[in-house]
């Protein structure tokens, strides 16, 4: 099967050959009508040799873009612009020459005029066929089934329109003006799917608008431009063709809905924006004792998302101690000493009091003051609360008078909230941290453990399996599972996450999710690992990470494909020859690369099986078990065992190998997770 970059590079070639021959046909028919002869070429060629490259160019163009799901919508309008700007300049500079010439025999040859028409031909195809791809993009964005049923309805309408060209026919007759008008329709009801917009903010948005009107320029100069070419080859002119005017209109409909789209969602880009960052505010303040922040990072979230909210021109931010002692003072846009002096005009005259409660004995108001500075002429001011305790209160300043409507007040109060909420969990989960560390870790980590694990693996007709694992505390991070794809496509996967106790069980819970989530997709065991590693980037800590090794097992094809994410390498027992193996594919751990080159540390092995071969699965908790002497149990000493056990059921396997690991390390229990997995083929 060709790859992408093949068929680009193979429908350049054929389009390149296909406008060459449909170039020198031409000619010669333009020759042969010059001298009243006959050219001996079918009729119907240089149309078919028009529609094949139509056809190549969608090709290149559909293949060179990324899909839908990965596009950036500035970086399409950019390269139609390009492309569009690129084949405008070459036509100008062969207009130019024309003019340069005009009064020159070189012009009036038939000859010479045919092939300027054809360059221009060449050029309109690259540039529409490039803004059809885009805009075919661009309208499935966000795509249903009926909305790509119904663009697959077009474009193979349009596609059945390019072979009208093998008849001689009228544009103006009714048939061919009917199937221009339906055409037509369906392209105006496809252009309102313009949902692309809404993901744009206000700069991308005023980029785009230009983008599009050069383009509309272009498309408006190679129209104007081919419809005044005069050409002895009427059975090649873009003009009179009911599929090249379809294709006109689609791209600029599409285009002037897509400007006016822009052009009123201009004015709301902005709230959206501010509002969409207020949201994001929010959820960071929210999200802070989860994400690892302290009480001073938290107050830092705060002031920043409170400047942003309400566009304050300065502001601080006093953390006070029992004793109303200052401990912290964080500022935006103002020094200390400018603090001191609003403070103290702040303190004394009328200010305005919107809300009043009591608190823990602490009278709260949030309040407006106007003030009489040359540089700020409003404040907000909010006191801090928490646990019924004034820890500190937060200043906004603003240059102008009545600077604070209601709405701010309220945003800023519902980020004082959240924050005093954030610093109030923090500090709990701090206090629970240092008291009941130890059993709350027990208690919760033991419940994920045995979620994690399956209760059994089940019965199957071309293998037998067996699994164990062990922790080497209370709890855990060691998971393996199974799931069955098919009849005959069975799934497992084994792994290990960095660390121990609760952190290691929660993490494994995130992969367990992720397994079950991904599982189900069929997914190869290159784009499962990917996407995995796509998933935990997102929540594990940046200094956690997982090692796994996912397979798939054929039974039609008889084969094990596998893919190792940084994981011990898969021991695998090939019953022909006696002798173990291990599969070294190379392998980087979930979560320590995250960025979209993830896979080319990945390697995916095929491994076919045979009656009798085992594939041993294991953690490094067991070939890392030391001895008294400090000596490990290692690769060899396994593959060794195995070799000599072969013959044994996989459950009987397992018994010996735990005993053999037991006595090895002299009956001390083994100071990491150790696990398991073993499949005997039949």
């Amino acid at each position: 099967m060709l790859s992408r970059k093949n068929i680009v590079r193979l429908s350049v070639v054929f389009g390149i050959l296909c406008w060459l021959t449909l170039l020198i046909v031409d000619l010669i028919i333009i020759f042969s009508r010059i001298n009243y002869t006959q050219s001996g070429i079918p009729e119907s060629l240089p149309q078919l040799l028009l529609i094949s490259m139509f056809v190549f160019a969608y090709v290149f163009f559909k293949n060179s873009i990324k899909e839908t799901e990965s596009i950036d919508i500035l970086d399409l309008l950019w390269r139609v612009f390009v492309t569009g700007l690129a084949t405008a300049l070459i036509s100008l500079m062969l207009r130019a020459f024309m003019f340069r010439f005009k009064e020159s025999p070189l012009i009036e040859n038939p000859l010479v005029i045919g092939a300027i028409y054809h360059a221009n031909l060449g050029l309109v195809i690259v540039f529409l066929v490039s803004m059809y791809v885009v805009y075919q993009k661009l309208t499935l964005y966000q795509k249903s089934k009926n909305l790509i049923r119904f663009w697959n309805l077009f474009q193979y309408s349009l596609l059945i329109s390019f072979f009208f060209i093998f008849f001689d026919y009228n544009f103006f007759d009714p048939f061919f003006s009917t199937v221009f008008i339906v055409l037509l329709l369906m392209a105006l009801i496809l252009s309102v799917n313009l949902k692309w917009v809404a993901y744009l903010d206000f700069k991308q948005k005023l980029k785009s608008i230009l983008l599009i009107v050069l383009c509309i320029l272009c498309l408006w100069y190679f129209f104007h431009h081919m419809s005044n070419f005069n050409v002895l080859t009427p059975e090649v002119h873009l003009i009179y063709n009911v599929s090249t005017l379809a294709l006109f209109a689609f791209i600029l409909v599409y285009s002037v809905f897509s400007l006016l789209v822009l052009l009123f969602n201009l004015p709301t880009s902005s709230v959206f924006e501010q509002k969409l960052e207020e949201v994001l505010n929010f959820q960071r303040l929210s999200q802070s004792p989860q994400s690892g922040q302290n009480e001073d990072q938290i107050y830092d979230i705060l002031l920043e998302s409170s400047v942003s909210a309400v566009m304050a021109n300065a502001a601080w931010l006093e953390i006070v101690s029992e004793n109303n002692v200052e401990k912290k003072l964080l500022t935006y846009r103002i020094d200390r000493d400018r603090v001191k002096e609003l403070k103290e005009e702040i303190s004394v005259g009328r200010v305005k009091t919107f809300s009043t409660k009591e608190d823990g004995g602490h009278k709260i108001s949030k309040r407006i003051k106007k003030l009489k500075d040359t540089e700020f002429r409003s404040a907000l001011i909010f006191p801090i609360i928490i646990q019924g305790k004034l820890v500190g209160s937060l200043c906004l300043l603003k240059d102008v008078n009545d600077g604070f409507n209601r709405e701010m007040v309220e945003i800023i109060k519902t980020f004082i909230n959240q924050a005093c909420i954030s610093i109030e969990n923090y500090r709990l989960l701090s206090e629970a941290i240092i008291n009941e560390r130890y059993k709350e870790e027990l208690k919760i980590a033991k419940k994920v453990q045995k979620s994690l694990i399956p209760e059994g693996l089940g019965e199957y007709e071309h293998f037998e399996i067996a699994a164990f694992t062990r922790a080497a505390d209370e709890v855990g991070g060691d998971y393996y599972d199974l799931y069955s794809l098919s009849c005959d496509r069975i799934a497992l996967i084994i792994g290990d996450v960095s660390g121990k106790g609760t952190s290691a069980a929660f993490h494994m819970s995130q992969m367990k999710g992720v397994f079950h989530s991904l599982v189900q997709l069929d997914l190869s065991p290159m784009e499962f690992v990917v996407h995995a590693n796509t998933a935990l980037s997102r929540c594990l800590e940046k200094s956690s990470f997982i090692t796994a090794s996912f397979f798939i097992i054929d039974k039609k094809e008889r084969a094990v494909e596998f893919a190792r994410a940084g994981h011990c390498p898969t021991l695998f027992y090939d019953a022909s020859k006696r002798r173990a193996v291990f599969y070294k594919n190379k392998g980087l751990g979930l979560g320590i690369l995250r960025n979209d080159n993830f896979y080319k540390y990945v390697e995916v092995e095929k491994v076919k099986y045979n009656s009798g071969d085992i594939m041993f699965l294991y953690t490094d908790g067991i070939t890392e078990a030391k001895n008294l002497r400090g000596e490990q149990y290692g690769y060899e000493r396994l593959a060794r065992f195995v070799e000599e056990n072969a013959s044994k059921s996989p459950s009987s396997l397992q018994a010996d190998l735990i005993k053999d690991l037991y006595d090895f390390c002299e009956k001390q229990q083994p100071e990491d997770d150790f696990t398991t997995m073993i499949v005997k083929f039949r």
